[in-house]
């Protein structure tokens, strides 16, 4: 399990662009709301600490992890919005449920990037059990959030100033 041998709180910062005229959206499922609601503290405190302004951070709910691609999009297709980051929690169940829903917000998010031309964040966890979940929220792990966040901080710089640099 790659979270076990790296923490996503742990990452490289150096060569990041400057955000500070960037608008980020956060689109966050209210299912799993202990575990989400980590998820956004951990993002939105990460953009700020990294140089994104509060007035350009807009965030919006919607009901579960499946309906994050239908938001990311309504985000995305705003031509002030510069990166939307999507966060979710989908819990490994009983049933075959969990591999649809998983599969269809993967490629969901994934399309509404190709579609739109900019940064869409995968920061959807898919754990077995709410203590894994917890974990990754804040937790030993660290937190997808903080990861998702500089995710899309990274993407802007390959986007607008090509600032990342590698290797």
């Amino acid at each position: 399990m790659a979270s076990a041998l790296k923490n996503l709180s742990d990452f490289t910062t150096e060569n990041l662009p400057d955000v500070s005229g960037k608008t980020f959206a956060i689109v966050v499922s209210e299912w799993n709301t202990e575990v989400t609601h980590a998820l956004y503290s951990g993002t939105y405190d990460t953009l700020l600490k990294y140089g994104a302004k509060e007035e350009n951070i807009i965030s919006t709910k919607v009901p579960g992890s499946f309906e994050l691609s239908l938001g990311a999009q309504k985000m995305a297709q705003q031509s002030n919005i510069d990166a939307v980051i999507c966060l979710g929690c989908v819990i490994q169940g009983e049933t075959r449920h969990f591999d649809f829903i998983c599969q269809a917000v993967a490629d969901g998010i994934t399309n509404v990037s190709l579609k739109f031309d900019k940064p869409v964040i995968f920061g959807v966890l898919t754990p077995n059990t709410q203590e894994q979940a917890m974990d990754r929220a804040g937790g030993k792990h660290g937190n997808k959030g903080d990861e998702a966040a500089i995710t899309a901080i990274k993407m802007l710089g390959l986007y607008y100033k090509n600032t990342c640099k590698f290797g």
